[in-house]
């Protein structure tokens, strides 16, 4: 029945479930699937509700619907039915991809299927927050390449929706981003910076590779967590992508130097909700999406010295200074934000923090051991990086290497380390969530996997892990990258370690 559905759709039915069964309803309703299809996709729920409190009023309501006296649960063991009116929902949500000739079927189909069930108590209460199908529509055809409307004022069918570039919120509410581990300091003089009346655009000044980018995709984190200060109505930042603006360009016949003028100033009239992030400040000199040939940075200059734009740039010390030397204005709207080189402690914990991340991408394990050395040998020997960058190269490096001299397991043991890993993040969602209830579910799923995972590895005679990185294998990886032996790096101790 399922199998038109991508994993985020899939997953959405999955919580809808989950919903009915902790509010003891014998039956899936169209409100259950509406929660698990806000909790699922954090991007939907911002696009059309707008904050976070519109899903916690929606939850309310509808657990008051469900009576004042709470139900007990039912266990999830149990198979529960759909009503009719939800499977109405999901033979819309097919309509609405064929309509849009999708082959898959999307959280946005489903919540269009909802609100074509008008009688429905969600389609109720999306319509009490002024969500309106028509518009949804609209909303999603222009993603999708609807009618575009150009810097001429001709409107382009069948286009491309010619935004300026990926939006690092969106990102973020999808788990796509790394979490920021430290830094604190930096990003709270961010926040200060993006809160003054004039020069209030932050330009995070560092060298290569010392996490500046990483404090700006910080900053998305916490507008997606909906944790920034009131005064700060960021909704999106964007990061300008020029080979998709490019190519909207040609789409467009955008033909001649005035069209294109006229059409980027159009795109930068500017949003308070829109905060734009240029990674290399140095572009408005005339390289990359920032152009000169074509005339738009002579748009950016009176833009953010008019506030109608906001911007969070990055670049080194030099190129700062290269750059106020033929562009002095810029001082005038950006105030640098000095971000220094990290400690080997600190980097550690940076890696720490990532671990999990590239642990699940490589399907590999990292032992701390590895990450200490990595740190430690990456400063000591690669003298051309900064921390904690060089670091993370050696331990994705390292990950990489032990993954691809991985024998690959048997199917049956591929799946459960599939399911393991859905639960494993699902469990953590819910416990970063103060959900408790689906932790102490996901919890019991979880041991359930692992005891299935340990009877699989008798099974194959699978003794102990082999994808384990392993300090040895980052003092190979160091030697390869410095071309110095791996006997005389191997000698190297950490500060406190007694020599071999």
């Amino acid at each position: 029945m399922f199998e038109r559905y991508t994993e985020k759709a899939r997953r959405t039915i999955f919580f809808g479930r989950f919903e009915a069964s902790q509010l003891g309803s014998p039956c899936i309703e169209t409100e259950h699937l509406l929660l698990g299809l806000l909790r699922e996709d954090r991007a939907l729920n911002r696009r059309f509700l707008g904050t976070a409190a519109a899903y916690e009023s929606i939850r309310k309501q509808i657990e008051d619907h469900a009576g004042m006296e709470k139900k007990p649960p039912i266990s999830t063991s149990i198979d529960l039915p759909l009503t009719p009116e939800c499977k109405s929902v999901l033979a819309y949500a097919a309509e609405e991809a064929d309509g849009l000739s999708h082959r898959r079927i999307g959280c946005e189909h489903l919540f269009l299927g909802l609100l074509r069930e008008e009688k429905s108590f969600a389609a109720q209460l999306l319509n009490e927050r002024g969500v309106r199908i028509s518009e949804v529509r609209e909303e999603l055809a222009k993603a999708e390449g609807g009618p575009v409307q150009t810097g001429s004022g001709q409107k382009q069918e069948g286009g491309p929706s010619l935004e300026l570039g990926l939006d690092l919120v969106i990102q973020a509410s999808n788990n796509k981003l790394p979490t920021l581990v430290g830094r604190e300091p930096e990003l709270e003089q961010v926040l200060r910076i993006l809160g003054r009346f004039k020069r209030n655009n932050p330009v995070l000044l560092g060298e290569p590779g010392v996490g500046k980018k990483a404090i700006v995709e910080g900053l998305a984190q916490r507008i997606a967590n909906n944790n920034m200060p009131s005064a700060l109505p960021y909704s999106s930042l964007v990061a300008p992508d020029p080979t998709s603006l490019a190519l909207a360009m040609v789409v467009l016949e955008v033909r001649d130097r005035g069209q294109y003028r006229e059409l980027m100033n159009d795109l930068l009239q500017g949003s308070p909700q829109v905060l734009f992030f240029i990674d290399g400040l140095q572009q408005l000199t005339g390289s990359g999406v920032f152009d000169a040939s074509l005339g738009i940075g002579h748009i950016v200059k009176p833009a953010l010295s008019r506030g109608t734009i906001h911007c969070i740039g990055t670049a080194t010390p030099n190129e700062y200074q290269r750059l106020l030397a033929i562009e002095p204005w810029v001082e005038r709207c950006f105030e640098p934000v000095e971000v220094r080189e990290l400690s080997e402690a600190e980097a550690l914990q940076v890696l720490l923090g990532g671990k999990k991340r590239y642990e699940t991408f490589h399907d590999i394990t990292y032992t701390d051991e590895a990450l200490q050395y990595a740190v430690f040998l990456s400063n000591r020997y690669i003298v051309n990086r900064h921390l904690p960058d060089k670091a993370l190269d050696v331990m994705d490096e390292a990950g990489a290497w032990v993954k691809l001299k991985q024998t690959p397991p048997p199917e049956e043991i591929k799946e459960c380390h599939k399911r393991l890993k859905f639960i494993n993040n699902r469990m953590e969602n819910a416990i970063s969530n103060h959900e408790l209830e689906k932790a102490r579910f996901y919890t019991v799923e979880l041991r359930k996997e692992q005891d299935a995972l340990k009877l699989l590895h008798e099974k194959y005679k699978i003794d102990g892990p082999t994808n384990v990185v392993t300090r040895q294998i980052i003092e190979d990886v160091v030697s390869r990258r410095t071309g110095i032996d791996v006997n005389a790096i191997r000698k190297a101790r950490l500060p406190g370690e007694p020599k071999a």
